[in-house]
């Protein structure tokens, strides 16, 4: 049986579509034969099926992945970047298909989806180059032990990814763990599985070893068996604070895995009096409205001074106006339509609430046009903390604006949400700058700019945002285990 099909993209790319699962260097059929469809957001039409993985795909992933892991963790990490910096060549030369892919699936603009294939073909190169400067250190304690500390492999690790970056959240947690000496099973999200596929074809074409990666399309049993499997020693996951907890059950009642969890956020962008206004404006557009709104770390709460709230707002509406909104594929487009029916309504549920409860709507509200998950930009003015989109995670282009005295009063309305993914800061003052970016409970604070993540830098969440950190140096904790050894008796070699 074939498990490729071919196809042609919006913007005129054909190409070769795997649809089977990518278990020991193979693509193979779901052990139940079941498939599910993968839906173009823009069309609201079927592009094509993939297999449908469950329990027991898991397990023969497992089984593949364990086989291939001494192998893998042991050699020669100069041997194992050399694998690496192949496959970021492949990537980079494939990066215009591989946005195509993204964007037809997931909804975002051509445009935006390229940039995310480029960094994926960086961060592997990246991570290729820290598969040999990983290690421990020698540690003085007395004369009489020599104690020095490995970074060893965790062995086998699941990753749960998201729709709303389906290629740049793959790359985030399978490079790290491939330059660790680590093999992976990734369950794509079910909404957006094509780009992982062709990742995965992409892995055979340039001669991974069989079993370092494989790839799983399916739903949340395969995730939730991936989260409770005893021989899968790390689960990576990116998504909601709820299934976030769920995962970390599963981790206390199984192996007690490690686990990094990349979750929710209500990101709070403050503008002060000082600031560049035409920057900040330009910058408060990316940090709600890129990515159709579905960014975790979306400066989805905008807090104003009061000196410029009236005529920020004005400006801002008027700017939010003129976003072309629209066909992925149109270069002019800002953003395109959201990933999938069910989130779409959710933001319309939660826009209706903005309305039932109160708040102010200043613009957008509803959908645009009467085919594909298409949505204007909305903003919500004088929200008050009653409000239910005051504090939910809505995760679509819906910003919500509050009003601020002074430095103590931003600081306090910015920290009052239980999330604390990322925030932006926007004056002119750089001691003002400082002080307010170290006073937020946050992860990753942008000052006089939003969303501006890079692989070098740190990338993690404060309370119901999450546990540990993606990217930069950090991340490389997450896929090793510290051993400590300690020798005794090296005095005797002078005796």
């Amino acid at each position: 049986m074939s498990f490729e099909k071919t196809l042609t993209t919006p913007n005129g790319i054909k190409y070769t579509q795997p649809t089977g699962l990518f278990i020991n260097g193979e693509f193979v059929a779901s052990k139940s034969g079941k498939t599910f469809e993968s839906i173009s957001p823009a069309t609201e039409e079927v592009i094509t099926e993939v297999q449908y993985a469950n329990a027991q795909d898991v397990d023969a992933a497992v089984d593949a992945a364990e086989a291939a892991q001494e192998a893998w963790g042991e050699m020669d990490p100069d041997e194992r970047a050399t694998y690496m910096f192949k496959l970021a060549s492949a990537l980079e030369e494939k990066y215009e298909l591989l946005a195509a892919i993204d964007s037809w699936d997931n909804g975002k603009p051509y445009s935006a989806a390229k940039g995310d294939a480029q960094a994926v073909a960086r961060i592997f190169r990246n991570y290729a180059g820290w598969a040999n400067k990983n290690h421990g250190d020698v540690i003085e304690t007395d004369n009489n032990h020599f104690s020095y500390t490995r970074h060893e492999p965790v062995g086998v690790c699941g990753m749960v990814i998201p729709w709303n970056y389906p290629l740049l959240m793959l790359s985030w947690k399978i490079a790290p763990a491939m330059a660790c000496g680590n093999t992976s099973i990734l369950k794509a999200a079910e909404s957006t599985p094509l780009s992982a596929l062709v990742f995965a074809k992409i892995c055979q074409e340039v001669g991974i070893p069989k079993g370092v990666v494989n790839i799983l399309t399916g739903f949340g049993d395969a995730g939730a068996a991936i989260a409770n499997h005893d021989r899968i020693m790390k689960v990576a996951f990116t998504g909601s604070t709820a299934t976030g907890r769920k995962i970390m059950e599963c981790s206390a009642k199984t192996n007690l895995k490690k686990i990094t969890l990349e979750l929710g956020g209500k990101s709070a962008n403050i503008v002060f009096d000082d600031a560049d206004i035409d920057n900040a404006i330009e910058s408060t557009l990316n940090a709600i409205f890129s990515n159709q709104g579905e960014v975790c770390c979306a400066g989805s709460r905008l807090l104003l001074q009061e000196g410029i709230y009236n005529k920020f707002l004005k400006l801002l509406a008027e700017r939010a106006e003129k976003l072309k909104v629209g066909d992925p594929f149109d270069e002019n487009v800002y953003y395109g339509a959201q990933t999938n029916k069910i989130q779409f309504e959710k933001v319309l549920s939660y826009i209706e609430s903005g309305k039932r409860e109160g708040a102010r709507l200043v613009t957008g509200g509803e959908r645009l046009g009467n085919k594909g998950y298409f949505l204007k930009p909305t903003i919500f003015a004088d929200v008050e903390d009653h409000h239910t989109i005051a504090h939910e995670e809505i995760f679509g282009p819906v910003l919500v604006v509050f009003k601020f005295k002074n430095v103590k009063e931003a600081i306090k309305l910015a920290n009052s949400n239980a999330y604390g993914l990322a925030a932006g800061v926007h004056t002119e003052n750089v001691s003002r700058a400082l002080w307010v970016a170290n006073h937020l409970r946050a992860g990753s604070v942008w000052v006089n700019t939003y969303n501006a993540t890079h692989y070098n830098v740190p990338f993690g969440g404060y309370g119901l945002s999450g546990i540990g950190r993606e990217l930069g140096r950090d991340v490389l904790a997450n896929y090793t285990e510290t051993k400590g050894v300690r020798i005794a008796n090296i005095r005797k070699a002078i005796e």
